[in-house]
């Protein structure tokens, strides 16, 4: 695809510097490039001093790896994150609700507006957590919903993730990174701060406590330093000012779950696990797992500790399920979406399996549960071997795909090596739920940083982008 097709953030369809821009525009003319590759330098020193890196699984060139960050940043109105915020919290509270029915009376299959099979033989249904009735039915208490941009008005949600998101350290760090090497900047914009971020989830997540408990004990939970997102489980505690633990850290004794501490046990009340399912309760699910805590999906059941996110949300992660989310929407809150859908064919289906088999080549396809930029096939960048490949997958296991079409994702202006150059990007906002749903101004733009690339994942090579929302 041709980065000219694209939507430019900067300048629209045309050469007239948008009005988000225009501020910056003027002070990135004025700035000679050579500064500009200066302060990226400066900032992966910063992020190498700090550890922000990531884990490339299987990789040959090393496990730990330094995030690609961009200097220059992607800058939003008021207007333009009224609508996505405004979306984002709309789509997380439809999904709570539909998390909350499907593990209770399951109205909305019975209904027929989702099919019944499609959730209950899923292998992210938990029957673990059947009727388990949650403080303030909030199942996603962090959400992170990626978007994509196609035009001035138009956004699509590209996946809802409902069970681990990662990314919120970076988008964080990116902020204050920037804040540092361009202090003039700052002064001279209006832009919304987003370093509150951790006591609004510290907030949030002691708002869900065990019923009784007036001042909960809240910890952060971690497979350990060999995980790609560790860096940040560390983060996250020492802003929240709460304790990181793993598995071996807790255990469960007179219906409760308590910390090891040099002062002896301590009970625990709300653990932000960031660990899956399957490993979280050797005694419930994974008997190998050596990252969990024997016993405590049943002090989950008592309500005696509360687990965030909870248990069963890997069904909304699911790419199926998100064709519903529409569904969802009009289903629990009788409103419309605010933010679309990209349009989905599920390969389940014989017409729409037929379609994407002859139109491979046009089309991206996904596996249902896929993630990390992982078990796709972008058509228009694929081979013919690559397509030989994936039609052979869908005829196998039809029902563990899905399509889409090649969206035109937007560029924003992105410092490479022949100096300022669109890439494509997408934008993840972090929603967080427990008293209320909300979200900060911002989020974490990831950008393709190879031309033409429309995979913005950080282990396909993509980086990241400071995302600025202007205030009225």
């Amino acid at each position: 695809m041709a980065l000219n097709e694209a939507f430019d953030e900067m300048r629209g369809l045309g050469e007239t510097i948008r009005e988000a821009y225009r501020s910056y525009n003027e002070w990135l003319d004025e700035t000679p490039i050579s500064r500009l590759t200066e302060r990226h330098q400066q900032a992966d020193l910063i992020f190498r001093r700090l550890g922000i890196t990531f884990s490339v699984y299987g990789s040959d060139e090393g496990v730990e790896r330094l995030i690609p960050f961009d200097v220059v940043p992607r800058i939003l109105d008021a207007g333009e994150w009224d609508t996505l915020a405004g979306g984002v919290i709309q789509r997380v509270r439809a999904i709570n609700a539909f998390l909350n029915d499907i593990y209770h009376e399951q109205n909305i299959l019975k209904s027929g507006r989702i099919p019944a099979d499609l959730v209950l033989h899923n292998p992210a249904f938990r029957p673990e957590v059947l009727g388990l009735d949650l403080p303030r039915n909030v199942y996603v208490h962090v959400a992170g919903i990626d978007i994509v941009r196609v035009s001035a008005e138009e956004f699509y949600v590209l996946e809802d993730n409902a069970r681990v998101p990662s990314g919120v350290s970076y988008m964080l760090e990116n902020r204050e990174t920037m804040m540092r090497l361009f202090p003039d900047l700052f002064g001279s914009q209006s832009v919304a701060p987003i370093n509150h971020y951790p006591q609004t989830l510290l907030r949030s997540l002691r708002s869900v406590g065990p019923r009784g408990v007036y001042d909960p004990t809240v910890v952060v939970m971690t497979p350990g330093h060999f995980n790609s997102a560790y860096f940040e489980h560390a983060f996250l505690a020492q802003q929240m000012g709460v304790e990181l633990v793993e598995g071996s850290d807790l255990f469960v004794e007179n219906d409760g779950v308590y910390m090891r501490t040099t002062e002896g046990p301590r009970r625990v009340d709300v653990i932000y696990r960031r660990i899956d399912d399957d490993f979280i309760d050797p005694l419930a699910f994974d008997a190998n797992s050596m990252l969990g805590v024997p016993g405590l999906l049943s002090v989950v059941r008592n309500g005696h500790v509360s687990l965030a996110n909870a248990i069963g949300t890997g069904i909304a992660d699911d790419k199926a399920i998100y064709c519903y989310v529409p569904d969802m929407i009009d289903f629990y809150l009788g409103e419309k979406p605010i933010l679309k859908n990209v349009p989905t064919y599920q390969l389940g289906e014989e017409e729409d399996r037929n379609y994407v088999l002859d139109h491979l080549e046009e089309l991206v396809v996904k596996e249902v549960a896929g993630s990390g930029g992982y078990g796709m096939l972008i058509g228009p960048a694929s081979t013919a071997d690559q397509r030989f490949e994936f039609r052979n997958k869908i005829l196998a296991h039809p029902t563990s795909f899905i399509a889409q079409p090649t969206l035109s994702l937007s560029t924003c202006p992105t410092l490479v090596d022949g100096g300022i150059a669109p890439r494509h990007v997408d934008l993840r906002p972090f929603v967080l739920t427990g008293e209320s749903t909300t979200v900060v101004p911002g989020g974490l733009t990831r950008v393709a940083m190879r031309e033409g690339s429309l995979v913005v994942n950080s282990s396909q090579g993509g980086g990241t982008k400071d995302t600025w929302v202007l205030e009225a």
